[in-house]
């Protein structure tokens, strides 16, 4: 866990601030995971453990993955690093006119896949609860989820399925309304992908 944190502030990935996440809720630190996943050997690197975690489960039977996927636009990097170092193969989750998260570009799962999502960060797991229900109407099972960085609040949803966090990192996180920041007149900046809805 220690490696990936290098590799966050190595690359200029943790950022500190006041900051409007996609979630909709505002935070005093980003993760812009990109910065990271722009490298490819630090994106093995941030994943190894991960992925060496992930296959003990495998091979102890915890765990079945056919397939991995991630949903666009932080997890599409991830999903295939994950995928690459597992030998599987990697789709993803997009999101249509409507902002509705889908499976489209020829993207096809047979009935009963199963399917670990990857994510760059999770905050309240909304893109992934997103990501597995287009999954799931593909006919996919889920049966975990792995992400660079979980900076999950105390206090928020358990994630349900198995959960393989590369690093996790405390944040602050507030509803909109409770802002700390918001509250100094200290303004928000927006660099998700995400548009809020």
């Amino acid at each position: 866990m220690e490696k990936v944190i290098d590799l966050l502030r190595e690359t200029d990935a943790m950022l500190e601030g006041h900051f409007l996440l996609s979630s909709g809720r505002h935070s005093d630190k980003y993760f812009q995971c990109a910065k990271l996943l722009q490298y490819p050997q630090k994106a093995k690197d941030a994943f190894e453990d991960t992925v060496k975690k992930i296959k003990e489960d495998i091979k102890n039977g915890k765990l079945k993955i056919d397939v991995v996927a991630g949903p666009a636009m932080g997890g599409i990097i991830a999903a295939w690093e994950v995928a690459r170092q597992l030998g599987l193969p990697s789709i993803f989750t997009e999101r249509d006119d409507t902002g509705k998260m889908v499976l489209r570009r020829g993207f096809e799962l047979l009935k009963g896949t199963n399917v670990l999502i990857v994510e760059d960060v999770v905050t309240t797991g909304k893109s992934s609860m997103e990501c597995a229900a287009a999954l799931e109407e593909a006919g996919a099972v889920i049966t975990a989820l792995a992400c660079v960085v979980d900076r999950r609040a105390r206090g928020a949803a358990d994630i349900p399925w198995s959960f393989y966090p590369a690093a996790k990192l405390t944040a602050e996180n507030w509803d909109a309304a409770e802002c700390e920041l918001c509250k100094k007149g200290i303004p928000a900046v927006k660099l998700g992908s995400r548009k809020i809805i």
